[in-house]
């Protein structure tokens, strides 16, 4: 049997396609028309914010506020857009008004890029999927432009609005608010504080999940998929927020100035925000540092599977907590709802988690050479963020040296794409063992 691999495979198709959109990003944003100063950005600047835009990941080396003019925000934009949703569904659609039939490949490409189980009602998600995107994207910019109305002439309102609605639903994280401030002038707005988390989490749950709640009403069921998902989320996010509200209610640099309905908020908010999506209210350098470290795990772990979000996944997370309960109790098999996760799915749940952990240890390691004199939890923070696609940052990011640049492009493209999905596009077909080996024991603990 031939083991070669066909050239233009899921995993293939997938690298290369990201990796041709951001380099047509970066054409675009070296343009004189795409920044103010009319000279364009330079290479690897401009490749930095295209990798960072279509891998949603929101870390900037200028200022995107004042730095770009409208055309150089509008592509961000459609960077953005085009990486949160996956360059085949906006194929899928431009395939529809087209009229064209969607072959068995491309329906290959879209399970892969979706992380579906299956092909089967693959087109239908997807078509669901730009309706979901259009409603939450266009709801969350209404509120936010009525918002923004109160400071600023109405034009901009409405486009600040619906850049950051569509920005952070994509867990991007960029925003126009100038001098690398984010939305730290909304700290104890309710609308903000409430709107923006909410666009977050919608955009981090995942469009699976999404679409098996809007079919409920007929299915009356809901996945193991979905209830791990919801579950994790809701228990990630309350017991972060409370850890946040502990660790940062009188810290005179954040929480301690605000009301106790503003320190809610911002916890809220805070909460959200590392699950990928990068923007803040409260300023991260002046977070204590326990909550700056469970950031850090926050980032790690991420939004769920086929969102827009990255890090390795609740449900990722999920499996692992279950082996290790199974493994203190003596069970042999991981339960989760009721329901047997098969060996394959705890495999591969120990392998993504290693291989992030080996990717954030060792962008952290070379970091610390690139960027010397630079606080060790600051590159911690920034590996995490950058592999994460988060976007939060400690400050490190617009003094990257150009090789740290270079680093972190590369660590937001395979946080973005997966690692596995690198792996799979660059190895031979994955061939079944001829043979099996005799057992062997080893002491483990």
């Amino acid at each position: 049997m031939n083991p070669k691999r066909p050239f233009f495979d899921p995993p293939k198709i997938l690298v290369l396609g990201f990796a041709l959109i951001i380099f047509v990003g970066a054409l675009l944003l070296m343009l004189p028309i795409a920044t103010v100063d009319g000279k364009g950005l330079p290479f690897l600047d401009a490749l930095f914010t295209a990798t960072s835009a279509t891998c949603v990941t929101g870390l900037v080396v200028v200022d995107t506020g004042t730095t770009f003019t409208l055309f150089g925000q509008l592509v961000i934009l459609a960077l953005i857009q085009v990486g949160g949703l996956g360059f085949m569904t906006f194929a899928t659609l431009f395939a529809f008004l087209l009229g064209k039939r969607i072959s068995l490949r491309e329906r290959l490409v879209l399970q892969e890029a979706l992380n579906n189980l299956t092909i089967e009602g693959i087109v239908r998600l997807v078509k669901r999927i730009l309706i979901f995107t259009v409603i939450i994207e266009g709801i969350g910019g209404v509120l936010l432009a009525i918002r923004f109305a109160f400071d600023m002439p109405l034009g901009r309102a409405i486009y600040f609005g619906f850049f950051h609605a569509i920005s952070n639903f994509n867990n991007a994280g960029f925003d126009l608010m100038g001098e690398f401030r984010s939305l730290t002038g909304y700290v104890d707005d309710p609308v903000v504080s409430l709107v923006v988390p909410i666009l977050i989490i919608l955009g981090g749950l995942g469009f699976i999940v999404m679409n098996e709640v809007y079919e409920y009403r007929h299915t009356r069921r809901l996945s193991l998929h979905t209830k791990v998902v919801a579950i994790t989320t809701a228990w990630l996010l309350l017991v972060s927020m409370g850890l946040i509200l502990l660790l940062e209610w009188n810290n005179p640099k954040t929480m301690g100035p605000l009301s106790i309905s503003g320190k809610f908020l911002s916890a809220f908010y805070q909460a959200a925000t590392p699950r990928t999506a990068g923007s803040n209210t409260l300023n991260i350098p002046d977070l204590t540092q326990p909550t700056l470290f469970l950031i850090i795990f926050l980032m790690f772990v991420g939004a769920s599977p086929g969102s827009t979000g990255g890090g390795i996944k609740t449900t990722t997370f999920t499996t692992l907590l279950g082996a290790v309960w199974s493994q203190i109790r003596g069970k042999e098999d991981v339960i989760l709802f009721r329901k047997r996760i098969v060996y394959d799915t705890v495999y591969k749940s120990l392998t993504v988690t290693m291989s992030g952990l080996f990717v954030v240890m060792f962008v952290t390691m070379v970091l610390t050479i690139t960027e010397k004199g630079k606080d060790f939890l600051m590159i911690l923070f920034e590996a995490t963020s950058a592999f994460g696609t988060v976007g939060l940052s400690m400050g490190l990011t617009p003094d990257l040296s150009p090789l740290g640049k270079v680093i972190i492009v590369l660590t937001m493209f395979a946080g973005r794409v997966g690692p596995l999905t690198i792996a799979y596009a660059v190895t031979l077909r994955r061939q079944p063992d001829p043979f099996r080996y005799p057992k062997g024991k080893m002491m483990i603990g």
